[in-house]
């Protein structure tokens, strides 16, 4: 079962046919079938194909409604300002389900699917939490990914990019066929045309959640796509029992004030205080100058007041892959203001950077708060996780 292929327009056709007859030059072709053991072979009514696995526990962007051979799942903003998406995932060899209302019309993906296009790199992490790389055959640039074994599957032609520079090539998705393209939380002109030409778009929006649990959890969004949602439920058990340890061993520290983000274009960008990074450095025992600001997204502070707030902070957090304070100090002169800058307490997220310059920070850290939360205990109060490795970041020396 597949959503019905449509007619294509006709600059679509001629793309996709001359793509399909490029050989090896073209996008890599549909995943083998699902493993005979995630489909149903003599499919019972009566029967729960779908595993219990406890639900939606600290995500507020989606839901999942268990079935006994499909799943609804309900994106509640598929992008900033969006209505609620739902999606109906038939598990392979159940017959379509007759569903009415709001569901009649829902898009149906057949799961496990066997090639999934991801337009985040975001996703990789959670689809190797879950053991499913092996059907990623599309990402959107693969000059932003850090993860060794994505690299290796585009330099083997296994997976390949479909939107270098930012714009979606419709013609090589839709020669390729995906059974779902995830996008990335936003909304892109070709999304229509895509599922106009028959290729299933799916909404992620991990990015608007504000807690760093809410944001890992989307793993389970993978793990239903991919037949795995018992593999998805004990990576995000894992990761929510490791975050946890750490936030109560931070829980009576005395708070470190902390000053993030550089400037952009002259402006300085600074965290609300009810946004993702701040609550990371409060669960991290740590705060900002901005942080009775209900904000959930960032505020732009002029570099003066930045200094005039938080100058003095002894902790500055940077996500610029600068190699020492000199980098620092070419990019903006006046950061000589800032004690830490001076005193040796300027950390980057820079830590692993891939091959075309894309920060594993951004990649790996989503799925994977427990391991952000370790790191900036260690920044902030080095006494309590003495003999950790960072993951993510690394001191800035003096230079």
């Amino acid at each position: 079962m597949r959503t019905t292929r449509r007619a294509l327009p006709a600059a679509l056709a001629a793309g996709a046919l001359l793509l399909a007859g490029c050989g090896g030059d073209g996008p890599p072709s549909t995943a083998a079938a699902p493993p005979a053991e995630r489909c149903i072979g003599d499919f019972d009514p009566a029967a729960d194909y779908v595993p219990d696995t406890g639900g939606v526990q600290d995500a507020e962007g989606f839901t999942l409604s268990d079935e006994r051979s499909y799943q609804v799942l309900t994106v509640e903003q598929p992008y900033p300002g969006g209505s609620p998406e739902s999606y109906v995932l038939v598990r392979c060899g159940a017959p379509d389900p007759e569903l009415t209302g709001d569901l009649a019309d829902a898009p149906r993906i057949e799961v496990p699917v066997r090639s999934l296009y991801s337009a985040s790199t975001t996703h990789l992490p959670m689809l190797e939490e879950v053991g499913a790389l092996g059907v990623l055959t599309g990402v959107a640039d693969g000059g932003l990914v850090t993860s060794p074994a994505v690299n290796e599957r585009l330099e083997a032609g296994t997976t390949t990019a479909y939107a270098a520079g930012g714009t979606v090539d419709t013609e090589s998705v839709v020669a390729a066929d995906p059974d779902v393209l995830v996008t990335g939380g936003y909304d892109d002109a070709a999304y229509p045309v895509l599922r106009e030409a028959g290729v299933p778009v799916l909404a992620d929006s991990e990015w608007l959640e504000p807690t760093p649990l809410g944001r890992a959890e989307w793993v389970k969004v993978f793990g239903a796509l991919t037949g795995r949602q018992e593999e998805a439920a004990q990576a995000y058990e894992r990761v929510k029992d490791a975050y946890e340890g750490t936030r109560a061993l931070a829980e009576g520290a005395e708070p470190v004030e902390v000053l993030p983000g550089s400037t952009y274009e002259g402006t300085w960008y600074v965290p609300g205080g009810g946004s993702y990074l701040s609550r990371l450095l409060a669960d991290a025992g740590g705060t900002t100058a901005w942080a009775d600001d209900p904000s959930t997204g960032s505020l732009p502070v002029p570099l003066e007041e930045v200094v005039a707030e938080a100058g003095d902070a002894p902790v500055w957090l940077v996500t610029d892959d600068w190699a020492t304070t000199a980098d620092a100090l070419a990019a903006d002169p006046r950061y000589a203001e800032l004690a830490a800058l001076r005193d040796g307490g300027l950390w980057t997220s820079a830590k692993v950077v891939g091959p075309g310059g894309g920060s594993d920070f951004y990649e790996r850290g989503v799925a994977r708060p427990d391991l952000v939360l370790a790191d900036l205990v260690h920044v902030l109060h080095p006494e309590l996780l003495p003999e950790h490795g960072t993951t993510f970041y690394r001191p800035v020396p003096q230079g």
